[in-house]
């Protein structure tokens, strides 16, 4: 039986001493000042009629590029110990991009507030796009670069440290389906995508490294798989999937191999690179949002949680029957989480580092928005039992800390603890705000 949201009866459980508590942003989705950059895939895509919903962009977005020293306050009255932001690798290689981050990162640790930045995003620049992007070998390298430049810049300051954010659904949304930037529809020919981005992380842990960083992570997207039937086909096509969406990304980074089969399907010397990929991690982080329930292909073209899932692809994403959604029509079930983080526990034992929940979050209308609060108590709560099972988790990020620019969606949906007006971009808190301000005092 699937558990409802959770309630608010009881105080929410204690977690152990240190116990990192923040919340995540993305640079694309909140900076603006589009013009004091170098482009993205992202600004040429969103240019593109019907590829952004409501047909909006990000050149303003939050205008946190201008406005950052009121969310840092934002952050500090909130209570949060650690913000884990993005670092645009478009506005570091446009002149003085850095210093942006230089003040951002200045201001950080003035409010109290630990920096932990993401180092890609899926704003690949344009101009190693026109090269073939993550297709191509070499845009690893060029991360590496890049990821060294921001270290020697910012690691005085930085300790925590995440190498990229969810690369399967950069693979699959962006090269494989088409629906996100750079806007490709190569569907299993994207999987060099998969593989350089792999790369691209591991080179980066190893500059990092020589920077003297001692906490790095990765930032992967997981949920459990469910299978919409015990019949064979249902099942093999909810192992496929599990396998695209989870192992896929989680397996070499954690245990230095492939999944048998997918290795093969990957460029170059797979080997060689899979030492580079499986470099040490410190710890391992996950965006978690729902399960997904799967079952055989069913001949048409399914649309899903905002995307279309094409007919040729050999499963089907369905329905999770009762269970509430969120405004986006994401089921809420927050035992996924547990379920989550116990089979890693037990899949990959002491290969897998401690673990920080990277992104958790929802998109609900209005800054009364006690939706988002039970969502939040009851993802946390589930948290918690994780860890009460054996699993060491050492930290949880609300996703978002204010509404942004979702991506294809536009400005149509609103994942922040603080209400933006796009108009005037003025920023107010909602209840989830006070509330998670409250959690915090009473964990420390």
């Amino acid at each position: 039986m699937i558990r409802r949201m959770a309630t608010q009866e009881h105080p929410l459980p204690q977690f152990p001493a240190g116990f990192l508590w923040g919340v995540s942003t993305s640079a694309h989705q909140i900076e603006g000042a589009v013009d004091e950059r170098e482009q993205s895939v992202w600004d040429t895509f969103t240019a593109e009629p019907g590829r952004v919903k409501d047909g909006s962009t990000a050149a303003v977005a939050c205008d946190h590029y201008h406005r950052y020293r009121e969310d840092v306050a934002l952050l500090a009255g909130l209570g949060v110990d650690a913000y884990r932001f993005s670092i645009s690798w478009p506005r570091v290689r446009s002149e003085g991009g850095l210093d942006f981050y230089d003040r951002l990162v200045d201001e950080l640790v003035a409010a109290g507030v630990r920096p932990v930045p993401t180092l890609f995003h899926w704003d690949l620049p344009v101009a190693l796009h026109e090269k073939g992007g993550w297709l191509e070998r070499d845009t690893a390298s060029r991360f590496a670069e890049y990821v060294s430049l921001v270290a020697d810049r910012l690691g005085d300051r930085v300790k925590k440290w995440i190498t990229l954010n969810e690369p399967a659904e950069h693979t699959l949304f962006g090269h494989a389906l088409g629906a996100h930037a750079p806007g490709k529809k190569l569907m299993f020919d994207a999987l060099p995508v998969a593989h350089h981005q792999l790369l691209g992380h591991g080179l980066a842990v190893q500059a990092l490294r020589a920077s003297g960083a001692t906490d790095i992570g990765i930032a992967n997207s997981h949920g459990p798989t469910w299978p919409a039937s015990q019949e064979q086909p249902d099942l093999e096509a909810a192992d496929f999937y599990d396998l695209l969406l989870n192992r896929l990304f989680a397996d070499p980074v954690l245990l230095g191999e492939y999944p048998s089969g997918l290795g093969e399907l990957m460029p170059g010397d797979v080997a060689a690179d899979l030492k580079l990929i499986s470099e040490p991690l410190d710890f391992y982080g996950v965006n978690y949002y729902a399960p997904t329930r799967v079952g055989a292909p069913q001949g048409e073209d399914i649309e899903f949680g905002g995307l279309t899932i094409p007919a040729e692809l050999p499963f089907s994403v369905q329905e999770i029957e009762n269970v509430p959604v969120t405004d986006f029509g994401w089921p809420v079930v927050p035992e996924g989480l547990t379920e989550l983080l116990t089979a890693f526990h037990d899949r990959y034992g002491d290969r897998l580092p401690p673990v920080v929940i990277t992104e958790n979050g929802c998109s609900y209308e209005g800054v009364d928005d006690q939706a988002r609060i039970a969502y939040l108590d009851g993802h946390i709560r589930a948290l918690h039992q994780a860890v009460e099972a054996g699993v060491d988790v050492r930290g949880y990020f609300v996703w978002s800390l204010m509404d942004n620019f979702e991506w294809a969606e536009g400005y149509a949906r609103r994942f922040g603890l603080v209400h933006v007006d796009f108009e005037t971009l003025a920023r107010t808190p909602k209840a989830s705000y006070a509330w998670f301000q409250e959690l915090l005092r009473a964990q420390r």
